[in-house]
């Protein structure tokens, strides 16, 4: 099957895309686009499927949503919206995306959210993140040059306006408490330089390394002793979480219900649930590295199982069941 991608984020262009080839279809993926884009690559490439995902450059206004939606409904071929900014964003920008592009179908991260969905008379399925092996996998020669990194964003706004959010919580139980005893972290990712109100701590600067392109995160991840991995909600788990465990990276994360589902702490993982617990276990696994090589070693083989070929191949089988794909 050939199918396009009308995609340039690289946080999302390289991983079901990257499924989908894996998993033996022909794929294209549009890269910055224009008006005439589109069209062209139809022509040019003749789909069988369409894929949008996320929010991006290609989607991050009203016009541009509608102009792709009726550009892929001119064409007759089926047109897929994966919804990955659910369900923090779902009222604010997933649903009205959805109801201006009008997508064939849409699968989300949210698993609660399909009822919500088909409710409102889209059909819609769940599909989750994953990780692609090309990208996040262990590296050949690794050296530990840090003890403890966070690769992530700060989010500022989001956790100022959103107090509840559980991205908060996690960050306080997780990063917290270790800038409180000067426990040093290297952080890569944007804006932590503005999360010392939040946080109610200041990171010093020279913890703080900046954007980080997203081909190179498994290089940090292979080089700590432990990765922090912070959760943004309770219910389903972040992208980094699967590409951490893939590159070997030993992480600690929340203590929540989706971690367990997937994984089993002590085992693949290490889990927190309040500051204490984490202080407790900074100090043991820094002073246990054989413990912490012997837990990444074993993530791996776990979370072989969702990489995004398998994910393509879900979302293939559910196409075919929801009669999108013949």
């Amino acid at each position: 099957m050939r199918i396009l991608f009308i995609d340039s984020n690289e946080l999302l262009m390289y991983g079901l895309a990257n499924g989908f080839k894996r998993a033996g279809h022909k794929v294209l993926v549009s890269g910055k686009i224009d008006e005439n884009t589109v069209p062209r690559l139809i022509s040019y490439f003749k789909p069988d499927l369409i894929f949008s995902e996320g929010w991006g450059e290609e989607n991050d206004n009203d016009w541009k949503q509608e102009l792709i939606g009726k550009q892929i409904r001119a064409s007759g071929i089926p047109h897929i919206y994966w919804a990955v900014e659910d369900p923090h964003f779902t009222l604010d920008f997933s649903l009205p995306l959805i109801l201006r592009m009008k997508p064939d179908f849409v699968f989300t991260l949210s698993e609660p959210l399909v009822k919500f969905y088909k409710k409102l008379g889209i059909r819609a399925g769940h599909l989750d993140f994953g990780y692609e092996p090309s990208v996040h996998h262990p590296s050949s020669n690794p050296s530990l040059k840090y003890k403890i990194a966070v690769v992530a964003n700060g989010y500022p706004d989001v956790l100022k306006h959103s107090p509840d959010h559980y991205r908060n919580q996690s960050l306080r139980t997780l990063i917290k408490p270790l800038l409180e005893e000067n426990i040093r972290i290297d952080f890569w990712g944007q804006n932590w330089d503005k999360i010392g109100d939040i946080l109610g701590v200041d990171i010093p600067k020279d913890w703080i390394h900046g954007y980080l392109p997203y081909k190179k995160a498994y290089k940090v991840y292979n080089s700590a002793q432990i990765i922090i991995g912070p959760q943004n909600y309770k219910s389903q788990v972040t992208q980094r979480t699967y590409e951490i465990l893939a590159s070997g990276g030993f992480l600690l994360t929340s203590d929540t219900d989706a971690v367990r589902k997937l994984f089993t702490p002590g085992e693949d993982l290490i889990v927190s649930s309040n500051p204490e617990e984490t202080l407790e276990l900074i100090r043991y696994y820094l002073n246990h590295p054989e413990e912490c090589k012997e837990i990444s070693e074993h993530a791996i083989e776990t979370v072989s199982s969702h990489s995004y070929k398998k994910r393509a191949k879900q979302a293939i089988k559910t196409l075919i069941k929801e009669g999108i794909l013949k």
